[in-house]
């Protein structure tokens, strides 16, 4: 157990930090003080306990020092402390006699950490992300949401990692990403998660996505990125693209990784009429329909897919583009995104009244925070006109989603 002295002055410190003194905010005489009970120095009241003197003489020296102002409990002056009062000229000297940095000092030193990397920061996250910092510690506001002020290191490493996730330019594998960050392999996943919730909070487009969904769009990837493919069309692999596979021969298609993407090219795509899009990857696997190429997105899209669909839409401009997803507020939100970021004309399919009246008993209740999205998604739409806002509003009218899983098989 540490030290009494040590303890009552940590515990006062902590109490000094949290007050409106520490911030010179307060209107009033504000006092600090640690009172004495069973609960706060237990061994205190404990009669079997040596601690007693002890106490009593730690108390002394730190009156004598003028750190405190002991007041004696009513009619036991002398033998029983009722409390020790914080005399607050004195929390400097006390930091020192601690040998504890003070928050006010912690603050400065985060201010200073956020200050040089704003010199050479031109990442837009990283960039949001440190005037969020720089704001909260000038208004004296807390951080802990994202960092521990008392451990500046670990502040550092995740400025870093935000940073570098968004300049990173390579795809590579989360601990060759970590590595060359921070010449570790292991460091950067436990800052995985605050790196994710970072993106979400600074940049709109992430607002929904996973943590594994922002670090594919910078091309950082915990295990291959395969993009699956089925149906009408041809593969030419290799560099001279001698080598080909028929998609039509796979009735579950295939993979391939983001890195092997570069060197397979489509052709035989006459009979293809129609370009599907799939969500989920149960539904890719199960859906089956003529004359048409499939491909599996897997919730949002990365840059591998999209260079993709932009490949084949030069191919097959004349193609009907079809995305098949969720029928609740996150597929809504992919199929946007998909369009906004390929400029390809895709049109929603199975992602309608009729599909939610069909499928009704499979469907979910709408939990309260899939209103306020799907509220959200309505004001945005109905400005834009789009073709499925009717959609939304029966989804909101009925309290009800679905999953893509649910649909059954188109019949052609």
């Amino acid at each position: 157990m540490a030290r009494f002295d040590v303890r009552i002055l940590n515990k006062l410190l902590d109490s000094y930090e949290r007050s409106s003194l520490a911030k010179g905010t307060n209107k009033v005489a504000v006092h600090i003080d640690f009172r004495f009970n069973k609960k706060t120095v237990p061994e205190y009241f404990d009669e079997s306990s040596l601690a007693y003197e002890e106490i009593h003489d730690r108390a002394h020296e730190l009156e004598e020092k003028g750190f405190v102002r002991i007041i004696w409990k009513r009619g036991k002056e002398d033998h029983i402390i009722e409390k020790l009062i914080l005399n607050e000229k004195k929390v400097t000297e006390i930091y020192q006699y601690l040998g504890r940095t003070s928050h006010g000092d912690y603050v400065r030193n985060t201010l200073k950490l956020v200050g040089s990397f704003r010199e050479q920061c031109t990442a837009p996250v990283a960039g949001k992300f440190l005037d969020w910092l720089e704001e909260r510690l000038r208004g004296d506001l807390p951080v802990k949401e994202f960092i521990d002020l008392t451990d500046p290191e670990e502040t550092e490493r995740l400025i870093r990692a935000v940073q570098a996730v968004e300049e990173n330019r390579e795809e590579r594998y989360v601990r060759e990403f970590s590595i060359s960050v921070f010449s570790d392999s292991k460091i950067f996943e436990g800052l995985h998660g605050k790196v994710g919730k970072i993106f979400r909070r600074f940049s709109p487009e992430f607002q929904e996505a996973d943590t594994d969904e922002i670090l594919a769009e910078y091309g950082i990837y915990h295990t291959p990125n395969y993009v699956y493919l089925k149906g009408q069309g041809i593969l030419y692999l290799g560099t001279d693209r001698r080598e080909k596979v028929s998609l039509s021969l796979l009735k579950q298609g295939i993979g391939i990784s983001g890195d092997d993407l570069s060197d397979i090219r489509i052709g035989g795509t006459e009979a293809v009429k129609k370009v599907i899009t799939i969500e989920n990857l149960t539904t890719f696997f199960r859906w089956q329909e003529e004359n048409a190429l499939i491909i599996y997105l897997g919730g949002y899209h990365n840059k591998v897919r999209r260079s993709l669909l932009k490949e084949i839409y030069e191919i097959l401009p004349d193609a009907e583009y079809l995305h098949f997803g969720d029928i609740d507020v996150g597929g809504f939100e992919i199929y946007r995104d998909l369009c906004q970021k390929t400029d390809i004309p895709f049109r929603l399919y199975h992602m309608g009244i009729e599909e939610l009246e069909k499928y009704r008993d499979y469907g979910k209740k709408l939990t309260e925070n899939d209103r306020k999205r799907l509220k959200l998604l309505i004001d945005k739409t109905e400005k834009e006109k789009t073709e499925y806002i009717q959609t939304l509003k029966y989804m909101e009218d009925q309290g009800i989603k679905l999953e893509q899983e649910c649909i059954g098989d188109h019949e052609t």
